[in-house]
């Protein structure tokens, strides 16, 4: 498979897991209400939708990166983990009511065990640098035309 088809194949991955997100916020929908920390919740499901955004928008322009497979590689595994690491943090926290030590503003007092705010810290920080990487991968194979 030459480099063009498996961008293309990616960029249409990065709608499917869009529109995945797109359902998986319809559904949190309903559980926030009955999730242990409402307000993380609630914020599982703008973040949710947010990326299921900003994943359709990558898909769209994903076939047009002018970087070698490696690194076109890279960066969709990269911006995928990122992506379902920052949220799976926060659907953790709003499960456990804890998460107060990472996103404080989102948790509010919501203070769970020592592990479990040790989970969602590393969760969390660990989605930080994968994502500033694949973001940069991104920037470097839109800075030509095709």
């Amino acid at each position: 498979m030459n480099a063009t088809d498996a961008r293309a194949r990616q960029g249409h991955r990065l709608l499917q897991v869009g529109v995945a997100l797109f359902l998986f916020t319809s559904f949190w929908g309903f559980a926030i209400p009955v999730v242990a920390a409402p307000r993380l919740g609630l914020s599982v499901h703008t973040l949710s939708a947010l990326q299921g955004v900003m994943l359709i928008a990558l898909g769209l322009i994903w076939p047009r990166l002018q970087l070698s497979a490696l690194m076109v590689r890279s960066a969709f595994w990269l911006l995928i983990y990122a992506t379902l690491a920052i949220l799976a943090a926060f659907v953790l926290g709003a499960v456990w009511s804890a998460g107060a030590e990472t996103m404080p503003l989102a948790a509010g007092t919501a203070h769970g065990s020592s592990f479990q705010e040790s989970a969602i810290r590393l969760i969390a920080y660990s989605s930080a640098p994968t994502g500033i990487i694949a973001f940069a991968l991104i920037f470097w194979g839109l800075r030509v035309a095709p």
